[in-house]
């Protein structure tokens, strides 16, 4: 087993973790400013790797070409566009290829070096930011890559798009060419990350895409100018990816020792354990296990004890995000915040863990817990309670004054813990009558828990099924008996993207460097836009404010604090019940595939699989 303990990172690491750590109170870093054009930005300081790099320090620039890679995907897909509300995009569309103006180092808080873009130039205060393309990019047909596909990518996306772009778009005034390769972006006012989240659009190319829907679900091969162009599709069961030969971006230093396999192929499954057999069997060459106890037990097959496979252990030092059941506060039974915690209260973690998991994975324990971003024990102090302070009044119990999970039972049904649920429900308006939870007027306090039979990124649907079943027994006691639900991949999209659910399963992985984005995950406009990931239904003046604070920060210290007050507010929100993570990925992959000593400050997250893994042959 090739296992990962500790990462002895080089200056690189501590050039960019030193921005964000904490030793005593983080050091105040002036905004850095770029008076010409250079080769690459951070959100703070400048970024790690200067100017004339030779390769990303987590990349083997003398990994061999060529290969396959085989990965599964749970469920189907019935669309190649991923830039759009509509369809079910096959993964790997907008991964291999198409490209943007700047490419993210995933060994760095948030940095990004240039790419379709030989430069980038950003005003002193951020209101404006310039890049410039390099003569030489080219879309797999052999056209330039130009300034009007660049344009016409930012406008489109912006306003046809995914509502992920959209709302970073209204913050753009305007979008010009400057020159014969230049682009300006300006912006309604100055914004630290807004020019990195602009470098990182997807372009595409204006000529196959003008004059058709562009919001409307396609199976229609897009030209991109990545490294990989769609090979073979069979829509909804495989789609495959081959490396361009003449692809324009080959000799950049960015892409030494990157984009090695010749083909990559994903397979879509009806769920993991149909996925996990055809690891089993040599169809899938690479296996994601979510379960540290089948881990540990269950890896004794024929292809792993005649050495054709191996399992690896991949650390990783990036926040834990938020992973559980989410309690959509639409439904007005959710409103409460003494319901939420009560059905908290229900959910017997210590059980649930050791049974599922053999209590080997910490449980979550805030939106950002495993990184120096998350909010401290106890209550809030110094800038963190400045920034709160003013929303006080309104703010649930624990916010302020300090809010921990309930810690469960080893049992089955956690005495305490039910006790506290119906003190709390009694408080809410809610108490058992003839075996019920009811409310004064006799109505039951009934819902529905919505389920992806394919499971998700990060659990199996067996997994799942199985906390859900545990929990749903769990609540007996408390006379509520919800309803499961299980919907294929299509459906279940359809349902959480309009929030037709009242509790489901919910996964967002959170960074080292949290933005505008936030606005989309937790902001008030998600609470009616179709499409955000605020499925929870949040609409807090607090979080908000936390959420400008945190793009407006001018130092790391501010940063850190505006992070630290959006996870009280968000963790003692109680929208979601959280469950365990890992601190490392466990791959079982074929013993032919390697990767790269160095392992990136976020470990295994996109930028990494497959993209600096090789294949040795004989």
């Amino acid at each position: 087993m090739r296992i990962f303990e500790n990462l002895n990172k080089s200056a690189i690491r501590g050039a960019a973790l030193g921005l964000l750590t904490l030793t005593g109170g983080v050091a105040s870093m002036p905004l850095a400013t770029l008076a010409e054009p250079v080769h690459g930005i951070a959100i703070y300081g400048e970024p790690a790797l200067q100017q004339g790099f030779a390769h990303l320090p987590y990349a083997n620039p003398d990994a061999p070409k060529g290969g396959t890679i085989r990965l599964a995907e749970p469920g189907g897909f019935d669309s190649l566009k991923p830039w759009v509300l509509k369809g079910n995009a096959a993964w790997g569309v907008g991964v291999h290829v198409t490209e943007s103006l700047m490419m993210r180092s995933i060994d760095e808080p948030f940095t990004l070096y240039g790419l379709l873009a030989e430069t980038i130039e950003v005003a002193p205060d951020r209101q404006w930011v310039e890049f410039t393309l390099r003569e030489e990019a080219r879309f797999s047909d052999g056209s330039p890559v130009t300034v009007d596909d660049v344009i016409w990518s930012y406008e489109t996306l912006g306003t046809q798009g995914h509502p992920r772009y959209l709302a970073a778009w209204s913050r753009v005034d305007r979008i010009e060419a400057t020159g014969p390769r230049s682009v300006r972006l300006t912006f309604t006012e100055p914004d630290r990350e807004l020019p990195l989240l602009m470098g990182l659009r997807p372009i595409l190319k204006k000529a196959q895409w003008e004059g058709q829907d562009f919001a409307a679900s396609s199976l229609e091969v897009p030209i991109g100018s990545g490294a990989y162009v769609v090979d073979q599709i069979e829509p909804g069961r495989s789609i495959s990816f081959r490396r361009n030969p003449d692809y324009w971006g080959r000799d950049l230093p960015l892409m030494a020792g990157v984009n090695n396999f010749d083909v990559i192929r994903y397979d879509y499954f009806a769920d993991a354990n149909a996925m996990f057999e055809a690891f089993k069997a040599g169809a899938v060459t690479v296996w994601r296990e979510l379960s540290a106890q089948k881990w540990a037990r269950e890896y004794g097959f024929p292809l792993m004890t005649d050495g054709r496979a191996v399992q690896a252990e991949i650390p990783n030092e990036r926040p834990s995000g938020i992973v559980g059941l989410v309690m959509n506060t639409r439904n007005p039974a959710f409103a409460d915040w003494r319901v939420r915690q009560a059905l908290i209260e229900m959910f017997n973690f210590r059980f649930i863990n050791q049974t599922l998991n053999g209590g080997a994975d910490p449980r979550i324990t805030s939106y950002f817990s495993n990184s120096v971003l998350a909010m401290q024990d106890g209550p809030a102090t110094g800038r963190v309670a400045e920034l709160l302070a003013p929303f006080a009044a309104d703010l649930p119990p624990g916010t302020l004054d300090g809010y921990t999970l309930p810690e469960g039972s080893d049992r089955a049904m956690d005495r305490a813990g039910v006790r506290r649920a119906m003190a709390l429900m009694a408080e809410a308006g809610w108490t058992v009558q003839d075996g019920q939870l009811k409310n004064a007027q006799g109505q039951p306090f009934a819902f529905e828990i919505l389920l992806n039979q394919n499971g998700t990124a990060m659990r199996s649907g067996s997994e799942v099924q199985q906390i859900v079943n545990i929990y749903v027994e769990a609540l007996r006691p408390l006379g509520i008996t919800p309803r499961i639900t299980l919907l294929d991949s299509a459906q279940y999209i359809e349902r959480t993207n309009n929030y037709q659910f009242d509790m489901t399963w919910y996964e967002r992985g959170l960074s080292l460097s949290p933005g505008s984005e936030q606005r989309l995950y937790w902001g008030r406009d998600g609470v009616s836009t179709p499409g955000s990931r605020n499925w929870m239904g949040i609409d807090s003046p607090a979080a908000e404010a936390m959420i400008d604070a945190m793009t407006a920060a001018d130092t790391a210290e501010d940063f850190t604090a505006a992070v630290r007050a959006l996870d009280r507010v968000l963790t003692a929100g109680r929208y979601v019940i959280p469950v365990s993570f890992s601190p490392i990925s466990r791959l079982a992959h074929a013993a032919d595939l390697k990767y790269p000593e160095e392992i990136p400050m976020y470990g295994d997250w996109p930028g990494f699989l497959p993209e600096v893994w090789w294949q040795e042959t004989n």
